[in-house]
């Protein structure tokens, strides 16, 4: 009995890490289709010109992928696009065809290709490498300003580019695990749930930029997905001036450095801190990326969520100005 009651809780503890190790992904593919689903990545594995990287996959924000090539498949372009000069035109269709039927990786291939010193246009205008390139990334959904390097967004501060390591992505959905292809793939979203044991989360919210009045990126995505009724608490710190305010410096709270008047509301009348309305310069929060009303919650906050949603972050100011300067330092807990 003893030895079964051990297997059981060693299968639980097994069964327990895994979960944790769970992480859900919003994958946008690159035929415009977007799939959401969990999966079991624990880290991100990038070779750069710097070295490798290993990066937890709780630090990553996102993944853009670009499209990289094989020794192979250069050779194989190479070869083709020389047959494009030659003088007789079945010769030149026939290689042009094989060109068009090659796969994603042959894109940047021709590309760098065309733009090498090794490159010689060819004298005939019927069948070119730049028309097998454009009908290549017409074939794929590709756009002509798609890299050929993966990058990686940490900590929703820093990028670094290079390739992933990975060659597909096996991901759990509603209808069944999908084993999706890298190069299928055009951007990975990173999301947490208070489910997953990520626990506490810190952000940087820029007055340059994450003002809730800036319809260009003024809320800052957390990635953390809050189920209805779940808790967490939100905590910041640090100073900001609002060129919009006459160069005012403001904290999370609202208060403005130097003042000894209590915070002061959008809404006429409200000088309490304790109002739910929210104050110039307070942190405030939203459910959802479509939600247009603020919360309140300044340099202090614990509640419960109100709804189901990812968690977006800002800094409230009706009016959006460019010049403004300094930042807050958030810190998010899921209970």
């Amino acid at each position: 009995m003893k030895k079964i009651i051990g297997v059981l809780l060693v299968l639980f503890c097994v069964l327990t890490i895994q979960a944790q190790n769970d992480v859900e992904l919003k994958l946008t593919l690159r035929d415009g289709n977007i799939v959401s689903g969990t999966s079991k990545m624990a880290s991100i594995s990038l070779s750069t010109a710097y070295g490798k990287l290993e990066i937890p996959i709780k630090n990553v924000t996102a993944l853009d992928l670009g499209i990289t090539s094989d020794k192979a498949t250069n050779d194989k372009v190479m070869n083709l696009i020389k047959q494009l000069s030659n003088s007789n035109e079945q010769m030149r269709k026939t290689a042009f065809d094989e060109l068009v039927k090659m796969d994603i990786k042959a894109i940047p291939a021709i590309s760098d290709f065309i733009y090498s010193s090794k490159y010689e246009p060819s004298t005939y205008t019927d069948y070119t490498a730049d028309g097998a390139l454009s009908d290549l990334q017409s074939k794929h959904n590709v756009e002509s300003t798609v890299s050929d390097k993966d990058v990686v967004s940490i900590d929703y501060e820093y990028s670094m580019g290079g390739a992933y390591e990975f060659a597909k992505i096996d991901l759990k959905t509603e209808y069944g695990t999908l084993n999706i292809p890298k190069e299928k793939i055009k951007h990975i979203d990173v999301m947490y749930s208070g489910d997953s044991g990520s626990g506490d989360m810190t952000f940087k919210l820029l007055a340059t930029k994450h003002i809730s009045s800036n319809t260009a990126g003024g809320w800052l995505k957390t990635g953390i997905m809050l189920k209805q009724g779940q808790k967490f608490s939100i905590n910041a710190s640090g100073e900001i001036a609002f060129a919009s305010l006459s160069g005012s410096k403001y904290k999370p709270d609202g208060s403005i450095s130097g003042s000894t008047t209590a915070p002061i509301s959008e809404y006429e009348g409200e000088y309490n801190a304790g109002s739910s309305y929210p104050a110039y310069g307070n942190v405030v929060y939203k459910l959802g990326e479509s939600s247009t009303a603020p919360l309140k919650a300044g340099a202090k906050f614990n509640g419960a969520a109100a709804s189901t949603g990812m968690l977006y972050i800002s800094i409230y100011e009706t009016v959006y100005n460019a010049s403004n300067t300094g930042s807050y330092t958030v810190k998010i807990s899921l209970k």
